[in-house]
């Protein structure tokens, strides 16, 4: 029964995550108007799905990091009332951001979880230094640096004529493959965190835990992604596609950078850091939607946190 439970929680935090988060990376398309938002989403959940699979050859490191190993007690990492309670602390996170139409960290909603569910099954040993080192300084840090390369990427780009101001077949081409690289790339650092969910699932082929986290984030971006895409590509700020170009060049760089050295950076964080960031070089940001964002993202460990808690509380007396 709990093993279920917690197979179900993890297909639920997946989904969720695709809803909140398959739009991230091709954000850019849509917000310049080099493309619809039908097609960017699709577009953003093939190649999001590829970095997913390509996830289980070359994330390993990420898996482990997100086994919990080192933040709470082994006993716990090994209980899968524990860790189903994680999965439904940061689900149900996402889920409620994504009906608000807020783009948020499924990974802080992951690390919130960790940290309440810690703290319910036992409060005395959760190791938050732990917490702080290896998860919450990249993840805070990253939409700093995405911001400041987005804007001086832009400006450079324009320099060179590479993010002309206007459509041109080569711009769009090339905007296509950065915001591709960008969802590769969001698959390949998001998927490890969900699929570590799963190792204590007996007898589980981890490759196959990998595939269906991936359909499951397909399915969530495909299905419930609209209000979140909408946020991204039209409320954050306005762009040209030479604008766009650069923010998915800069999203696609540091997602990239952060999969292969196992950093667990947000593509939210990353994404809005680096539209934002154009934004304020262009002064075009919506200064408004972006507080709104930023409040949501302040609330998402607390969120995860509290929901982690009481859904282990429940899951125990089961």
């Amino acid at each position: 029964m709990l093993i279920l439970i917690l197979v179900l929680a993890v297909g639920f935090v997946a989904f969720t995550n695709g809803a909140n988060a398959n739009f991230k990376g091709v954000a850019s398309l849509y917000g310049s108007g080099t493309t619809t938002l039908r097609t960017a989403l699709w577009w953003g959940t093939a190649t999001t799905f590829a970095g997913s699979i390509a996830a289980a050859f070359i994330a390993e490191g990420l898996l482990k990091k997100f086994s919990g190993r080192g933040i709470v007690p082994d006993t716990l990492i090994e209980s899968p009332e524990f860790l189903a309670a994680v999965a439904i602390g940061a689900a149900l996170t996402s889920f409620f951001a994504t009906r608000l139409g807020f783009p948020v960290s499924t990974t802080h909603a992951l690390v919130g979880a960790l940290m309440g569910a810690g703290l319910a099954g036992n409060g005395t040993e959760v190791h938050f230094e732990a917490l702080g080192k290896n998860f919450l300084f990249p993840l805070f840090f990253s939409p700093a640096v995405a911001a400041s390369l987005g804007g001086v990427s832009y400006l450079i780009l324009k320099c060179l004529r590479l993010a002309p101001d206007h459509r041109t077949r080569t711009l769009d081409v090339l905007h296509y493959l950065s915001a591709g690289a960008a969802s590769f790339a969001r698959g390949l650092n998001d998927t490890p965190k969900m699929a570590a969910l799963l190792l204590t699932v007996p007898h589980l082929d981890m490759r196959w835990g990998y595939l269906a986290v991936a359909v499951m984030i397909a399915l969530g971006g495909l299905l419930d992604a609209d209000k979140v895409a909408e946020t991204l590509g039209k409320k954050v700020t306005a762009m040209n596609p030479g604008q766009g170009f650069a923010a998915s060049l800069v999203t696609a760089g540091l997602v990239t950078t952060a999969s292969f050295h196992s950093l667990p950076v947000s593509t939210t964080h990353v994404s809005v850091g680096s539209l934002l960031g154009i934004g304020v070089v262009t002064r075009q940001a919506h200064w408004r939607k972006v507080v709104e964002i930023l409040v949501a993202w302040v609330s998402t460990v607390p969120c995860g946190a509290l929901l982690a808690a009481i859904a282990y509380l429940m899951i125990s007396r089961v």
